[in-house]
């Protein structure tokens, strides 16, 4: 189901007893996010503050929206998040055998997408009000660490357009605000915006920017997801939502915004303007990105909803809501890394690694040196190049178990033959990197070593039948009610048979 406005999924969540009112004064200076901070690392619910201290006549502030797997896939409206990636594991195999990249550019072509590419609409509720004259300072920005460079803008959807061939991004990037009609536009090296920003700068023109808040949890969420360039956002929320994004022309901008946002914030970057100073700002990664300089955004207009909600998040040392739209990201594109790397059979990023610091691979192994060959080639595919670790298993192992992926790596490696050390782009929120956004990575071959890979005999992994397994579960859960499932090793597939080199390859 899509959700006609934020609201409309609060009183979704309300319904389910997974939204909790705050009708105490809470100020957005530290306090809100020391307790959105709690409910994200309990598992909470989501919270709607109603009544903001220090901001009179504030619109109410919503966070932890994504706080829990069960939220999160209802954001995306679906019962879980496996459900999305089969029906885009079916559609991506619809289309004929092309590069990653072509085949997303086809699924708009393809007939049940063809319907949900964003439509352009005359008029929407996220401009009932137009304010030419603005005040940020009016509005219930969150300051949610006690070092931020001030107040921080932490859940937008940043639209912007190249400039040579006007195809939209939609990202999300930290805005602090700097004044009543100034923000610091936080683009990183290697996102789009930034390409966006350079090519309005050799052009010698100011580049027009809106900033929307809210609306279906679907357009926030995609946001945030790593798609390629000239892939739109918005076309993924469409199918996400079963159910085409509507657009209306911004009032100042003249870019498409969504016409069920809560609040659109409109503005102009002078692209021969001097960078201003951002942060520092307490980042996902559990510590403070360090102040740097940035484009500056001047605001000349906000529409809004008659009564509008503020959507936040607070990020900072992990676990926090950021860790289920880490996970959305996980599961939806798993198929697509499927496209590039067939043996691939999960994937898990768990989140004491901050998404970019350690990604766990499972793969079907079928000949010498394959875990090496997934390494390099997640290396050279679009964000994965910034991973930091990559850890390779064999498809026994269940990945999203990190502890017991934890127990194989360490039992399977030897540290002289199976690291690949290299250099490369890292994230640029990696404050251990060497040099900014360039350093080392580490790929670790935890699988069964073969013969040709300098393996010995290779022990297997203790496993009960299955059969002995179905009867003592079946009697322990007599003997103690309601114990939950105990999660063990996979049954491991038959030893792959040995490689042989033969003249003229080898084809068994």
């Amino acid at each position: 189901m899509a959700y006609r406005s934020l609201r409309a999924f609060l009183d979704r969540l309300e319904a389910a007893g997974e939204l909790v009112r705050v009708r105490e004064p809470v100020d957005p200076v530290l306090e809100m996010a020391a307790l959105a901070d709690r409910a994200a690392k309990q598992g909470g619910p989501a919270l709607l503050f109603e009544n903001v201290r220090g901001v009179p006549g504030s619109m109410p502030v919503a966070m932890n929206l994504f706080g829990t797997r069960r939220r999160t896939s209802w954001a995306l409206s679906s019962d879980d998040l496996e459900d999305h990636a089969r029906e885009l594991r079916e559609l991506l195999h619809m289309a004929p055998p092309q590069s990653l990249w072509e085949k997303l550019k086809l699924l708009p072509k393809l007939g049940k997408l063809a319907s949900l590419a964003p439509k352009h609409v005359a008029s929407g509720p996220s401009q009932e009000v137009i304010d030419r004259e603005p005040d940020l300072r009016a509005l219930p920005v969150l300051t949610t660490w006690p070092h931020d460079g001030g107040p921080f803008i932490t859940l937008p959807q940043v639209i912007t357009r190249d400039p040579e061939t006007g195809v939209r991004n939609v990202g999300m990037y930290r805005l602090q605000v700097l004044g009543p009609r100034r923000l610091a536009m936080h683009w990183q090296l290697h996102k789009t915006a930034t390409a966006h920003y350079r090519g309005y700068q050799r052009r010698g023109e100011r580049m027009p920017v809106a900033i929307a808040l809210g609306g279906d949890p679907a357009l926030t969420y995609c946001a945030s997801a790593p798609l390629p360039p000239n892939v739109d956002e918005y076309l993924l929320a469409g199918f996400l939502r079963g159910e085409a994004v509507q657009t209306v022309k911004g009032v100042a901008t003249g870019l498409d915004v969504p016409a069920d946002a809560e609040l659109v914030i409109e503005g102009f970057v002078d692209t021969a303007a001097p960078l201003v100073r951002e942060g520092p700002f307490g980042d996902h990664t559990g510590f403070y990105s360090l102040a740097d300089d940035y484009p500056a955004l001047d605001v000349v207009a906000v529409t809004h909803r008659r009564d509008p909600i503020y959507p936040a998040t607070v990020v900072g040392p992990p676990p926090v809501e950021d860790q289920w739209l880490g996970k959305a990201t996980e599961r939806l594109f798993l198929p697509l890394m499927q496209i590039v790397a067939p043996e691939i059979v999960d994937i898990c990023m768990p989140v004491e690694g901050a998404f970019h610091n350690l990604c766990l691979v499972s793969i079907r192994k079928e000949h010498p040196g394959q875990a090496k060959k997934v390494i390099h080639g997640l290396w050279g595919s679009g964000q994965m190049a910034q991973t930091k670790t990559l850890v390779v298993f064999d498809e026994d192992v269940d990945v999203q178990d990190v502890s017991q992926a934890a127990w194989r790596a360490l039992a399977n490696v030897d540290v002289q033959r199976d690291l690949v050390i290299a250099d490369g782009p890292v994230d640029a929120l990696d404050h251990a990197a060497a040099h900014f956004a360039f350093g080392g990575k580490l790929g670790v071959d935890a699988t069964r070593k073969w013969v040709e890979e300098g393996g010995r005999e290779w022990p297997e992994v203790c496993v009960h039948p299955p059969e002995v397994i179905a009867r003592m579960d079946a009697l322990y859960d007599r003997l103690v009610p309601g114990a939950a499932p105990l999660r063990r090793p996979r049954i491991p597939p038959p030893p792959a048979a040995a490689w042989t080199p033969r003249r003229g390859g080898n084809l068994q």
